[in-house]
């Protein structure tokens, strides 16, 4: 008889042969695939098993759903992505990316002489026979695995209290639109089905470059991303007589270094360490070379927030724009006055924002088709959501018929929301269950599992836990592209979600690797546990989540 653990193994290994990398077909016929396999066995026999196509996915992508019943109508959700980054990164290795027990013993051949320290570790690990490497096994195939062998332990127990909802979810790698999708169709699941869901595990890895730690912790929320974009108007001139225009680029690399790490964009809730914006993008909008200034340039930054409102980080990101672009106008006129020996009045360069243009220029009903048109057949060309708002702003910014210099502010892409369970009495259940499995899993297999405030990254969770979506106008009404590339009605599941995954190192590399003890056979355990200590009645401590991490910050 299979234990749990060869059973989340040989879940695992399947998982991870069937290559879905986001946007491939392999993606759209995993959830077909999988369902002919849950059909075909005796094991899961009598389970409802269907698919939940994405609503107006351009490629056609669906979820894998099955639905394991006990007693009661309690209902446990676990969930996690089965898209992939690309393989390219394998380079010579690439067609073993997704065969992690060939690609183990080529990577250990490979990695003969270390040149980095990450390859050393790598090594090591690989030749201690607990870390296994695949494109996908850690993030995250290895926890839908886990939660499939979870399943089938409980479909095996007398102990049928319950019931077990798996949703397997596309396009985590780049637009949730899975798990979109399943905040869409779950108020319909459940009442066709007479379930009451109560909770969510999402089973996302943690990397962990230590001893694991880390790694083995429930997230009990996860952090918000938001994408704001700056549309640079310039003034184009000749290079030889710099003076008479103004260079967007340079604006922009002005912005750009006023924000880089701003300690006003940095959210740090109850003085837990923050993580500061970055820049992702910066390009001017030339496409070949000439001695013309650029006219317009975009950039867009990553901004994570632990609570605060998109209104406020807008707000603050439009302050620090215009004191950058006031202090570099300074600059330029302290230059022309020592170039020309005349005096110079700083340039007044606007800030305005998306909403605030696109409603000027749609004014002319002819440019508000026309824009609408443009927004369809950029969608449709598969540009990212960034680029799609890059030239719908700029298409906006020119019927309104206005010259620069300026910046137009919005956002670029589609907002997670933050996640935080509240004070509810099902938040307090599930965090109860929570530390009654962990304390089981200290007691009975002597490994800590440890609890932190929120994943560290962004994540499907923000989608199906207790999210304030109260900003989603304001953003939608600032992302020219919202109606015909982002598509979200705002829609969340709103119940108690944690992550409980499995940990490694390295996800999104050629040494992605996962450590197998704690995936193949702690993990399903401890998902079984908690799913079992929610269903039982459990009289939570007012407040536990609070008083857990009263006066500290909140990590494992």
């Amino acid at each position: 008889m299979m234990t749990i653990a060869d059973r989340a193994r040989d879940w695992a290994i399947w998982l991870t042969r069937f290559a879905s990398v986001t946007g491939t077909q392999g993606e759209r016929d995993l959830p077909a695939a999988l369902a002919e396999r849950l059909r075909a066995s005796l094991l899961w026999r009598g389970c409802e098993v269907w698919l939940i196509p994405a609503p107006d996915d351009v490629l056609g992508r669906s979820c894998l759903a099955v639905l394991a019943r006990g007693k009661g109508d309690k209902a446990l959700l676990l969930t996690g992505h089965f898209d992939t980054v690309p393989v390219d990164d394998y380079g010579e290795l690439r067609e073993l990316a997704t065969d992690p027990e060939p690609l183990r013993e080529a990577l250990l051949r490979q990695l003969r002489s270390p040149a980095t320290p990450a390859e050393e570790l790598a090594k090591r690990d690989l030749e201690s026979g607990l870390f296994l490497p695949g494109r996908g096994l850690l993030d995250m195939k290895a926890g839908l695995a886990a939660g499939l062998a979870a399943i089938e332990e409980f479909l095996q127990s007398s102990e049928r209290l319950g019931n077990l909802l798996f949703v397997a979810v596309p396009d985590e790698e780049v637009n949730s639109v899975g798990a979109r999708a399943l905040a869409t169709a779950m108020p319909q699941i459940v009442q066709e089905r007479g379930i009451r869901l109560v909770g969510a595990i999402n089973l996302d890895c943690i990397g962990d470059r230590g001893d694991g730690t880390l790694g083995r912790s429930v997230a009990l929320g996860s952090v918000g991303k938001l994408l704001p974009t700056a549309l640079v108007i310039g003034q184009p001139t000749h290079a030889s007589h710099p003076l008479q225009g103004i260079n967007a680029a340079a604006i922009a690399g002005a912005i750009a270094s006023r924000l880089e790490w701003a300690t006003e964009l940095t959210d740090r809730p109850d003085g837990e360490p923050g993580i500061p914006p970055t820049l992702l993008s910066l390009k001017d909008s030339k496409r070949h070379y000439d001695v013309t200034t650029p006219d317009a340039c975009f950039a867009s930054w990553n901004i994570l927030t632990m609570g605060r409102a998109a209104a406020d980080v807008l707000g603050a990101f439009e302050d620090l724009i215009r004191d950058a672009v006031a202090a570099f106008a300074r600059t330029l006129a302290e230059r022309q006055a020592f170039a020309t020996t005349t005096n110079s009045t700083p340039q007044d360069i606007p800030i305005f924002r998306a909403s605030a243009v696109v409603a000027e220029a749609s004014r002319d009903p002819s440019n508000a088709d026309g824009l609408k048109q443009m927004a369809r057949q950029l969608s449709c060309d598969g540009l990212s959501l960034p680029d799609q708002n890059e030239k719908l702003t700029f298409r906006a910014w020119q019927l309104a018929g206005r010259s620069g210099p300026a910046v137009v502010i919005g956002f670029g892409s589609l907002p997670y929301p933050h996640v935080e369970m509240d004070q509810s009495d099902q938040a307090q259940a599930m965090f109860a269950a929570i530390e009654v499995a962990r304390a089981q899993t200290m007691a009975t297999r002597d490994t800590v599992v440890g609890l932190c405030r929120h994943f560290p990254g962004i994540s499907d969770m923000s989608f199906l836990g207790q999210a304030d979506t109260q900003s989603l106008g304001l953003i939608a009404e600032n992302t020219p592209a919202w109606d015909s590339g982002v598509r979200w009605s705002g829609a969340v599941i709103g119940v108690p979600t944690v992550n409980i995954g499995p940990w490694g190192r390295d996800y999104h590399t050629a040494l992605e690797r996962v450590e197998t003890r704690y995936a193949f056979d702690l993990l399903p355990r401890l998902l079984l546990d908690v799913a079992r200590a929610r269903f039982r009645t459990i009289t939570p401590d007012p407040g536990a989540v609070t008083t857990k991490f009263a006066g500290r910050h909140w990590s494992v």
